[in-house]
């Protein structure tokens, strides 16, 4: 990531709505985005991870859910914040996932530009 285009762009566009970003309070203002958007896209450098842990268990069919994971990620068309809560749910058949893996894989997919629906389709696919 190159934070130094990113600081780059973040004054163009104080520049580009009429603000002043040598003033005092906006003379950090690029850095920190910058520094701000190396965390939220961090899902861009981590990929998520192919396979999760898993540990075997007895014969269990019932469906296995993991409700309210707190979530937040950036809209890719509008650059947005947005947030939510995931319920992700399967079906054990034999081999159990850890809920860190689960909500690690969460993180990492919710962590880049994406929509709602990429969200879920990136957690169900990994």
């Amino acid at each position: 990531m190159d934070l130094d285009q990113i600081a780059r762009g973040v004054r163009l566009i104080l520049e580009g709505i009429g603000e002043d970003p040598d003033r005092p309070g906006l003379k950090r203002t690029p850095t920190r985005v910058a520094e701000m958007f190396q965390q939220l896209f961090s899902g861009l450098e981590n990929q998520p991870p192919l396979e999760v842990s898993t540990f075997k268990m007895g014969k269990h069919d019932d469906l296995v859910l993991i409700r309210d994971i707190r979530f937040y990620s950036t809209c890719e068309h509008h650059l947005v914040p947005f947030m939510g809560k995931a319920h992700i749910a399967y079906i054990p058949d034999g081999q159990a996932i850890g809920f860190s893996g689960i909500v690690r894989l969460l993180d990492c997919v919710a962590h880049r530009l994406t929509l709602q629906e990429g969200v879920t389709r990136d957690v169900a696919t990994t």
